[in-house]
């Protein structure tokens, strides 16, 4: 376009400019940003010397015109979330599953299991610092920022030394048993603390944090844009991501964690959520810092390019008309990634309880028996209950006191269960017997009328099964 206004204007015959440059055939290979801003273009303004001043600034005009047009178009970073089955290899996935596997199994026997692993003694070392489960709470999440992030920024140069897969081995074997541990404090303390609201009661609250939770994770995981680069099956590579999500936002996984903590923080409300959240949110702002400051290392000009015409706040670049979406936008969510996403988050939800009871044989501490209680407004009931039993929470068949007794402490879990969804079936495996006592012989108990209308009756109930 501006070549076309050039020739075209009376002015041009006195151009001395090479035409082949002015006019390249091959103009689309080179980067369309590099005549953007004034200082990008001083070279080419310095060979108009002894041009009129206006006839200067109308080149620029025109150059910057079709460039930042173009720019609304034209992709410099990369198509997010493509996946085509015709380029995907069976042996690729075989050997992602083979993978998963063994990781999974060595981070049990290394990490999880407790009579192996090394979690729990990690997890008691950091206790032993302070008595405050949101003291704890902190340095878990300062301890993992510091080495996923550390580990990030040494990326480059670690890959030099040992290689792109051998660095994502090392980095992953590294950063997943904290994660790990982590979350799974998380999960037995989120009930710890000092209660600082309760907003259980408020209608429609639940549903309206349901749906923030689950949106939010269609911005927690672009690394499932390829799963075999995450296992290192693929060679890893650092991607400058430019569509689907990324038109939204720059750093999604960011927007993401801010979503899920406050979703989390709102419903839970006590201290040890909010030290969480504030923990994770604050890693995740470094992290906007310091994946920019990768990313122009690597990719220079044309990160820039994205950085222009993208944002870190959700919807800014395309309200400000920086982002141009186009007409079907929508297809680009359309794709295998974002559907898994779909289909894992939903699976998620429903194995939460699953997910609650493994969390329960991994650092076994009595307080933490009574935390898989929860929704419906019951926890309030069941603190001090908890609080005047937690030292001697379960007895064994000769009167001392069992301070981890897993399928027990599953129990509860299942009991709460069954009462919530009145289903057994769902459930059961997750603690088949308590005492050598089948499992839906112990619920059965629960699911009455007056356990239902009565929280009371129901703590009164669950105790007295669980004591025997």
């Amino acid at each position: 376009m501006a070549s076309s206004v050039l020739l075209s204007h009376p002015l041009s015959s006195q151009l001395h400019l090479p035409k082949r440059k002015l006019l390249s055939p091959n103009r689309s290979r080179f980067p369309c940003f590099y005549l953007k801003t004034a200082d990008q273009c001083k070279s080419f303004n310095a060979r108009l010397p002894n041009r009129p001043a206006k006839l200067k600034n109308f080149v620029l005009h025109v150059a910057k015109t079709d460039v930042e047009g173009r720019e609304g178009s034209q992709l410099v970073g990369e198509d997010s979330a493509v996946f085509e089955l015709s380029k995907q290899k069976i042996s690729s996935w075989v050997y992602f599953t083979g993978i998963l596997g063994v990781v999974l199994y060595v981070l049990n026997v290394v990490w999880i299991d407790n009579s192996t692993g090394f979690g729990k003694v990690f997890i008691d070392a950091l206790s032993s610092v302070s008595d405050s489960p949101e003291v704890v709470m902190l340095l878990l999440t300062l301890i993992f920022a510091i080495v996923h992030s550390g580990l990030a920024s040494l990326r480059d140069t670690g890959e030099k030394l040992i290689g792109e897969r051998a660095f994502r081995v090392l980095f992953a074997g590294v950063s997943l048993p904290l994660a790990v541990s982590t979350v799974v404090y998380f999960i037995n303390h989120r009930y710890d603390g000092v209660q600082l609201w309760q907003l259980q009661g408020v209608p429609g609250l639940h549903e309206l944090l349901w749906v923030s939770n689950f949106i939010s994770f269609f911005f927690l995981y672009p690394s499932t844009f390829n799963l075999l680069e995450v296992a290192a099956v693929d060679k890893p590579k650092m991607h400058l991501w430019e569509t689907g999500i990324m038109r939204i936002t720059r750093h999604p996984q960011m927007v993401g964690q801010v979503m899920w903590c406050l979703a989390h923080t709102i419903w839970i409300g006590n201290s040890v959520t909010v030290a969480a959240s504030v923990g994770l949110i604050a890693h995740h702002l470094f992290g906007v810092w310091n994946g920019d400051r990768r990313l122009a290392i690597r990719y220079g000009e044309a990160f820039e390019a994205v950085k222009n015409r993208t944002s870190v706040i959700p919807f800014a670049a395309i309200l400000d008309g920086r982002q141009k979406l186009p007409d079907d936008y929508f297809k680009e969510f359309l794709r295998f990634p974002y559907l898994s996403i779909t289909a894992l988050t939903l699976g998620a939800y429903f194995a939460h309880p699953l997910m609650q009871a493994g969390s329960s044989g991994l650092h076994c501490e009595p307080y933490a028996l009574g935390c898989c209680i929860e929704a419906e407004g019951r926890e309030h009931f069941i603190r001090p209950w908890l609080t005047a039993t937690k030292t001697c929470f379960y007895r064994g068949q000769d009167g001392a006191c069992v301070h981890c007794l897993p399928s027990c402490r599953w129990m509860l879990q299942v009991a709460h269960n069954a009462h919530k969804y009145r289903q057994t079936s769902n459930v059961a495996p997750i603690a088949p017997k308590c005492h050598g006592t089948n499992i839906e012989i112990l619920v059965l108990p629960l699911l009455t009328p007056v356990a239902e209308s009565s929280p009371h009756v129901y703590c009164t109930r669950l105790n007295d099964i669980l004591r025997g």
